[in-house]
């Protein structure tokens, strides 16, 4: 019995261990661009992508509110780079212009083959505000 329990034990270890590999999201490295509805016009961000990671995210331009819109352009794409995640809070103030940087961002994930909805760590896009409005633009 103690036998079995312990191959059960180290075969379940193993597969947790495997775990974070498995889980691992690849892209196909490159850079890509999309543009997502600001409180001002379009706002276009570029995405640098190599196999394994989000690079970098510049807002390449964007028609927001002087004053507002700063905050989230200046911290979201660092926050989205250093988390590898779209899971990043909205900046208060300027809670369209983040949502506008993360539908961007979100486009650009999808782009380079990796899964938007499992980086915001949501199972079904309609949980996902901008994600679903954009799916339903299409």
């Amino acid at each position: 019995m103690s036998r079995r329990f312990f191959s059960m034990l180290l075969c379940v270890c193993a597969l947790t261990a495997a775990m974070p590999a498995l889980a691992e999201t690849f892209y196909l490295p490159g850079v890509y661009m999309a543009t997502a509805q600001g409180s001002g016009g379009g706002l276009t961000v570029e995405v640098t992508f190599d196999e394994t990671q989000i690079a970098s995210v510049t807002i390449l331009e964007h028609s927001e509110t002087e004053g507002i819109c700063e905050p989230a352009i200046e911290s979201l794409p660092d926050l989205i780079v250093e988390g590898q995640t779209l899971a990043v809070d909205a900046i208060a103030g300027a809670t369209v212009t983040s949502t506008a940087i993360l539908a961007a961002v979100a486009d650009c994930v999808t782009q380079a083959g990796g899964d938007a909805a499992a980086m915001l760590g949501a199972s079904d896009v309609a949980e996902v505000p901008f994600l679903a409005a954009e799916e339903a633009l299409w």
